[in-house]
């Protein structure tokens, strides 16, 4: 197995052993091997690219390909399918963020979803000073390349939240490199580059 990413490991610090699990956008299949290994769980992957797609079934995962987009999650899944359903830097690609929130709440008891903040502020200073969109290390894309069509502030998310009776159950504040320090504690919305949620209904 590939070296776990850090992300992956603040996330598998959120999961009890032998649950149920749902990854979307699992890519290949790295973190749901990693849980199934060392935690026992079971679960499945959603994946739209099929090579990707290929190279997680090829580690033995249960993998369906699947277009978030296209909101099929509640036909493919029962309700209170799973006890979490993950989701890792794909908020702010997908078309209705809400939508999708929504759905994944629908069959998972628990959601652990992560994202870049987009008010941190160096891109606050880039659009202040430059004037151009931000591009830095959790946003490396150029304006007109990017898969990112809603950015978002961890004020925003929890604004969301707040609107559609969403419960915060935990939130952990990174650095690019996925290091926290008491600064970010203390400034989360401004010194913050990632976070990463675990959710759940009211």
């Amino acid at each position: 197995m590939s070296q776990l990413t850090p992300e992956f490991k603040l996330i598998s610090e959120w999961i009890t052993p032998n649950s149920r699990v749902l990854d979307l956008g699992c890519g290949e299949g790295e973190l749901l091997s990693y849980l199934i290994e060392t935690y026992g769980v079971t679960g499945y992957g959603m994946e739209i690219d099929p090579r990707k797609n290929i190279a997680a079934i090829k580690k033995g995962l249960n993998v369906i390909q699947s277009d978030l987009n296209r909101h099929e999650l509640c036909d493919y899944f029962d309700n209170d399918s799973f006890d979490y359903v993950i989701m890792t830097q794909a908020l702010q690609v997908v078309s209705r963020p809400d939508e999708l929130l929504r759905d994944m709440l629908a069959i998972g008891k628990q959601i652990i979803i992560t994202f870049p903040n987009f008010g941190h502020w160096r891109n606050r200073a880039q659009l202040m000073f430059a004037g151009q969109m931000p591009k830095t290390d959790t946003l490396p894309y150029h304006w007109f390349d990017t898969p990112n069509i809603h950015m978002c502030t961890f004020k925003d998310f929890e604004g969301l939240c707040e609107s559609m009776q969403i419960e915060v159950m935990a939130r952990t504040v990174v650095n690019a490199q996925h290091e926290s320090t008491f600064a970010m504690k203390l400034a989360p919305n401004l010194l913050g580059e990632v976070a990463l949620y675990k959710v759940q209904k009211k």
